[in-house]
């Protein structure tokens, strides 16, 4: 099996048609195909902020539903679901401009792109182990002791990672640094936190390159272990970034 893992999208639709075409895809029937039957998967976050949320859904949506690849939620993944569901979300943080694309859509268009989101998201697991290749694929990470649970404490970790509840200068969740504390055999494949360059440490991958933040979209390929950007075409954003020690 091999696969290449795609970190946060958010929209950015044309980046991740550079990004396959940089990793050898070709569309046959309209469909993304690799001539190694390389598999790619998706570890959320497709919409939000970017500027084509809905082409990346629909794109993501056939992969999956043809077998051809993989995806497990991000948070903006999970509010945008509840949104669809009819919850009281708040429309912010990025989800107001896929909000604003499915308004602005035809009305069955806005059926049928709702529908496809709802279906995919109802279908994923919250993470995904893939012993063949020793990996996990989880949004935000998961640590070793929750690996083969579920529950609401496994989709928090997995969907905003290990947080305080408390909130830094600038509004966002405060995160503890769980990977730097990861000691497990499978590799952790995640995003959700932005760095500038795909962070690995102690079998943690974190390939979240900041596309819709101006920085580039990243791919990881498994077993090789290798690592593939395509630079961003959206204004780059410095403080949406972390560093670590």
């Amino acid at each position: 099996m091999k696969i290449d893992f795609i970190g946060d999208v958010h929209g950015c639709l044309p980046e991740l048609l550079e990004l396959f075409n940089e990793l050898g895809y070709k569309m046959e029937n309209g469909l993304f195909v690799h001539p190694e039957k390389r598999r790619p998967f998706f570890i959320g976050d497709l919409t939000d902020r970017g500027p084509d949320s809905l082409g990346v859904i629909e794109l993501v949506y056939r992969l999956v539903e043809e077998g051809i690849g993989y995806y497990v939620p991000g948070n903006h993944c999970d509010k945008l679901y509840r949104y669809l569901l009819g919850n009281n979300v708040q429309i912010k943080h990025g989800l107001e401009t896929t909000v604003a694309e499915l308004q602005n859509s035809s009305p069955n268009q806005r059926r049928k792109l709702s529908n496809m989101f709802m279906q995919l998201y109802k279908k994923a697991p919250l993470y995904k182990r893939i012993p063949e290749l020793g990996a996990i694929a989880a949004h935000a990470g998961i640590k070793e002791s929750l690996i083969g649970k579920e529950g609401k404490k496994v989709k928090s970790f997995v969907l905003y990672g290990d947080t305080t509840g408390e909130m830094d200068e600038l509004g966002r969740p405060v995160r503890l640094d769980w990977a730097k504390h990861y000691h497990g055999e499978d590799w952790i494949i995640y995003g959700h936190t932005p760095v500038l360059n795909a962070r690995v440490i102690h079998h943690t991958i974190n390939i979240d390159t900041g596309c819709v933040f101006g920085n580039k979209l990243t791919a990881c390929r498994f077993p090789e272990r290798s690592l593939h950007s395509v630079p961003s075409q959206q204004p780059f954003v410095d403080e949406k970034f972390r560093s670590f020690d």
